[in-house]
């Protein structure tokens, strides 16, 4: 009986941590449906998207979930480097040094998920990329965040072409270096979206006027580069290879109509979650919250369970068509959300971002009282 008070008070704290008033529960929605969807494009066999046919339209995962990922990255950054009012001088410099050493870990975690020879591209080497470039942005406002996010935006998917056909990538010791880049998300294009994050994160995300408008303005610019596409695909199909990868809107290709298109997608759904979340939905998706309060334990669990299923059971952990043949999407996404759900209500957070956390911790020391992000900007 002497363990019950004890197993109570920890048992409060976690559900404090998850949903108390401190905390923007929407985001840690977002952020499960990001991991969700992400592996729903590893694990399932999925046509591509035709309006009319309804079978096709789980195609919404390829290469939005990722770009809702990387967006929602850039949130937490604002959100933990002052959020409505960023962090300056030498409380600013602290953070940076806390974030780089975070985007350090990211990277090596990236690069043992590479090792196991799972067939997806791995996001956290590119992860790892973005935070540094994150770092000269620390300071910026959240005009300044988005007119620098809409300049990547409108000039790299013009640059990426040449970029992505560089010979360093055909050349010897190419693939390997793309793994350790995380090339399959490129950060010349990515930093637009990681940039995105970051201004919304400088607004104040609690108030419901802003996260109405941050779910009608990403709509309309998501329907705005995904039409731009369709008109300017068919002017240029079958001309000119150059500009029909310039005005792509297909998954993964980089493309004006990929950057805005699904830039906005993920925009219009971090402003729904948290629109969703201030209504009694917020309980009903408490597993999918839970998936998004510890979205580093969830990607890399998902891949480790991943390599050994396939190791164990077919000898090849690049089997990719042997592993969604034998149906593992169901089981391993039941599993993560149950696992995740009962570890965030009972224990807290989750052990890979404890671990990160402690590592940053026993590295750089604890923030100091003047790095505190004010209550009502945490997440």
């Amino acid at each position: 009986m002497a363990a019950a008070p004890g197993l109570s008070r920890r048992t409060r704290r976690a559900w404090s941590r998850f949903d108390g008033p401190a905390r923007l529960v929407g985001i840690d929605l977002a952020r499960g449906l990001a991991v969700l969807g992400m592996l729903a494009a590893h694990l399932l066999t999925i046509d591509a998207f035709v309006a009319e046919e309804p079978s096709t339209w789980l195609d919404i995962v390829n290469g939005r979930s990722s770009i809702l990922f990387a967006t929602l990255a850039g949130v937490s950054i604002a959100l933990v480097t002052g959020g409505t009012r960023p962090l300056a001088g030498s409380a600013r410099a602290r953070a940076a040094g806390r974030l780089a050493l975070r985007g350090a870990l990211l990277w090596v975690i990236g690069i043992l998920l590479v090792m196991t020879g799972v067939p997806v591209y791995v996001i956290l080497p590119a992860y790892a990329l973005l935070f540094a470039l994150s770092l000269p942005f620390l300071g910026l406002r959240p005009r300044s965040l988005f007119l620098s996010a809409g300049i990547v935006a409108a000039v790299m998917p013009w640059a990426f072409p040449f970029l992505d056909s560089a010979a360093i990538w055909s050349g010897r010791g190419g693939e390997q270096l793309q793994a350790l880049v995380g090339w399959a998300y490129p950060f010349p294009v990515w930093i637009a979206f990681l940039l995105t994050g970051m201004g919304l994160g400088r607004l104040d995300l609690r108030r419901l006027r802003v996260q109405a408008l941050v779910t009608i303005i990403g709509a309309a610019v998501s329907a705005f580069g995904y039409g731009l596409a369709v008109v300017a695909g068919e002017q240029v199909a079958g001309e000119s290879p150059y500009l029909a990868a310039v005005w792509s809107a297909e998954a993964h290709s980089s493309g004006l109509g990929e950057v805005v298109g699904s830039g906005g997608f993920a925009v219009a759904v971090i402003g729904l979650c948290l629109l969703v979340c201030r209504t009694p939905v917020r309980w009903l998706v408490i597993p999918l919250r839970a998936v998004g309060s510890m979205p580093l334990t969830a990607y890399v669990l998902q891949i480790v369970v991943w390599a050994l299923f396939a190791a164990a059971l077919l000898g090849d952990t690049s089997d990719l068509f042997g592993v969604r043949d034998a149906g593992l999407f169901l089981p391993l996404t039941l599993g993560l959300v149950a696992g995740c759900t009962a570890w965030a209500l009972l224990i807290g957070r989750g052990p890979l971002e404890a671990l990160v956390d402690g590592i940053v911790r026993l590295v750089s020391g604890p923030p100091s009282r003047s790095d505190a992000v004010p209550s009502a900007s945490r997440r």
